[in-house]
């Protein structure tokens, strides 16, 4: 290739470097006197601020987490109750991409109503044909407080098979306390820390090396809580556990290499990264206070739970996507994609399959692995994660002023914390501030169904709850509740709930609104009877023939109607033609937009206004209660 003189392509040597000032001088000219910290700058749930700019490359810490190069495990939920069945996909996935096993057992803090029994029938059925050497899979453990039991048999399998102890990659995943924070505790504490101990200096000295014991956020994260309060509660289980095992004699050097994190990954990709990044750095600090040299903790991440939507599935795998891009560029060392179709039911192999492949496109055909920590020195995610480690800390440090972790989920302070939180997200959600795509926004009433295995739920084994536990939701369940009941009532009357959007003015006036008012009611499983409109030309002056609405009205077959124009047409026409359609039978009017003229309009007859921020959720839950049901307990006001 020839080579291109310097001069021709000088680029931005030219002009001189450009400065914050200048930067900031010309977004309070298009700010016009709005505030830039109100307008531009935004802030987590923590209260963390996120900045519009950052100045140059931050300087940080990069955390000690996986080796160069090298990629995280492909970890494959295996959770079908049925054991032979569960074997029949462990070794599939075995042998289509899968490096790991996640060996999920109902009643699990990640069982989302499925899972393998523990007993080791179960056990050595589900695993029969899987190696469990260091050639084969990694097994990973997501064990209930009851399922103990799960970890003695996997071990009596190994010693069976006359694998050496030392050469099985088996990661055990106690979790006590996380059976504790979410009601599966069978125990107190002050039982289990000893059990705890006794089981894992069992496991130890028979030769496996571990690691056995999980700080698990997932309990947290699940509950609705923010990356502050999984980090600090994380953080103060995995010293409860390491202070267990010093109990029982073992050497604090030896103790923290005997415990791993579990984190949930969302679609907040800048948040996670920072979150799973800001983990490595709070643990290395405790490593710090306990006089140990700092060495990588192992970290496990799985797709979150509560972003997944059982309405128009197929956006799970965006998200999943970007879950598991944030997650493996933060280093973690093994990812488990929630299949996309699991709030629906037990996913069949398409769905597991697209969860694998999520994973193996990343890392065999984006390369996310190549580099290492490869946010690192991006300002935002510096910052992000500095303030994540200072917000994280104070919260472990409280959590240990109220006796550790135990004691604060005893005494309530944990879930206090988590449902202020879950409710400021449930009322984002609730005012479409925060969005699910294809649920609280952009829904498709006629979207196919899709395919889940015919596998009725585990129910999770009766367990003498002794506190107040931390819930498992998904945010997308208010407006689910909406869509199901819609859904219901297609199936027995043939049609769904229905409004009729009153369309004035030309087209160009009442269009975005339309559209808007359409969206709007279709989250709610409320269909729109839309139109063409009704003016008697295409001008901007066209006056809607009201004789021609109120008639399209009529045959909509609905009492509630939704007027649509601009402001400037609802100047002129939406007090008649409100009068017109309460008089026509409408029993319910709405208006698409801010009500500017809301005296004028309520006298008129128009009761709700909808717009951009209002609370979309009541206003779609008290729509519905206007409507005949067959069973009353549809409707969820």
């Amino acid at each position: 290739m020839t080579d291109v003189p310097a001069d021709i392509l000088p680029l931005a040597g030219d002009f001189p470097p450009a400065t914050r000032e200048q930067w900031l001088d010309l977004v309070a000219r298009l700010l016009k006197g709005a505030p830039f910290d109100r307008k531009l700058v935004s802030k987590t749930y923590d209260g963390l601020t996120i900045q519009p700019l950052y100045d140059g490359r931050a300087q940080g810490r990069v955390p000690v987490g996986r080796m160069p190069g090298a990629g995280w495990q492909i970890l494959q939920r295996i959770d079908h109750p049925e054991a032979a069945a569960a074997n029949a996909e462990a070794r599939h996935d075995r042998d289509n991409g899968a490096t790991g096993l996640s060996l999920v057992m109902g009643g699990s803090i990640g069982a989302y109503g499925y899972g393998v029994a523990p007993s080791d029938t179960a056990i050595t059925r589900a695993l029969d044909g899987i190696p469990l050497d260091a050639g084969g899979l990694t097994i990973e453990l997501d064990a209930a407080a009851c399922d103990q039991d799960a970890a003695r048999n996997i071990a009596s399998l190994v010693s069976r098979r006359a694998v050496p102890a030392g050469a099985a990659n088996i990661r055990f995943g106690f979790d006590p306390l996380g059976a504790l924070a979410t009601g599966g505790a069978a125990m107190r504490w002050s039982e289990a820390a000893t059990l705890l101990g006794r089981r894992i200096a069992d496991l130890a000295g028979a030769g496996f090396k571990g690691p056995f014991a999980v700080a698990d956020g997932r309990a947290v994260h699940n509950a609705g809580g923010s990356e502050t309060q999984e980090l600090g509660y994380a953080l103060a289980v995995a010293i409860a556990y390491l202070r267990a095992l010093e109990g029982c004699g073992i050497a604090l050097g030896d103790a923290r290499k005997m415990i791993y994190f579990r984190l949930s990954a969302d679609a907040d990709q800048f948040l996670t990264i920072a979150k799973f990044r800001a983990l490595r750095h709070l643990w290395g600090r405790v490593e710090e206070a306990c006089g140990l040299a700092a060495a990588p903790a192992l970290v496990s991440a799985e797709t979150a739970w509560r972003m997944m939507t059982r309405y128009d599935p197929y956006v799970n795998m965006l998200r999943a996507t970007i879950a598991v891009l944030a997650a493996g560029l933060a280093g973690t060392d093994a990812i488990t994609v929630l299949p996309f179709t699991l709030a629906r039911g037990l996913p069949d192999r398409f769905a597991r399959r697209i969860a694998r492949n999520t994973q193996l496109v990343l890392l065999a055909e984006s390369n996310l692995a190549r580099v290492t920590d490869a946010s690192a020195g991006a300002g935002v995610i510096e910052d992000l994660t500095d303030q994540l480690c200072g917000s994280a800390w104070a919260l472990f440090q409280e959590i240990e002023r109220a006796g550790g972790a135990a004691a604060a989920l005893e005494a309530g302070l944990i879930q206090k914390k988590v449902a202020a939180v879950r409710g400021e997200r449930q009322a984002a959600l609730a005012r479409r501030s925060d969005m699910l795509t294809g649920t609280s926004d952009f829904a498709d009433l006629d979207e196919p169904e899709v395919a889940v295995l015919d596998v009725a739920p585990v129910a999770p084994p009766a367990i003498t709850i002794t506190l107040d536990p931390l819930p498992s939701i998904r945010l997308a369940e208010p407006f689910e509740q909406l869509r199901e009941a819609s859904d219901r009532m297609l199936a027995e009357r043939g049609a769904r709930p229905k409004i009729f959007l009153a369309n004035l003015g030309a087209p160009a006036d009442f269009s975005p609104r339309a559209n808007y008012a359409k969206s709007f009611f279709a989250a709610g499983g409320i269909a729109a009877v839309t139109n063409d409109g009704f003016a008697s030309s295409s001008s901007a002056e066209a006056k809607t023939d009201l004789a021609a609405l109120i008639a399209a009205f009529k045959r909509a077959g609905t009492a509630l109607a939704c007027l649509c124009a601009c402001d400037e047409t609802y100047g002129r026409e939406a007090v008649p033609a409100a009068k017109a359609l309460i008089e026509a039978g409408a029993s319910h009017l709405y208006c698409a937009g801010r009500p500017t003229r809301e005296a004028e309009f309520t006298a008129a007859g128009i009761e709700t206004f909808i717009y951009a921020g209002c609370n979309a959720l009541a206003m779609l839950q008290a729509a519905q209660a206007q409507i005949t049901w067959p069973d009353k307990s549809d409707v969820h006001p």
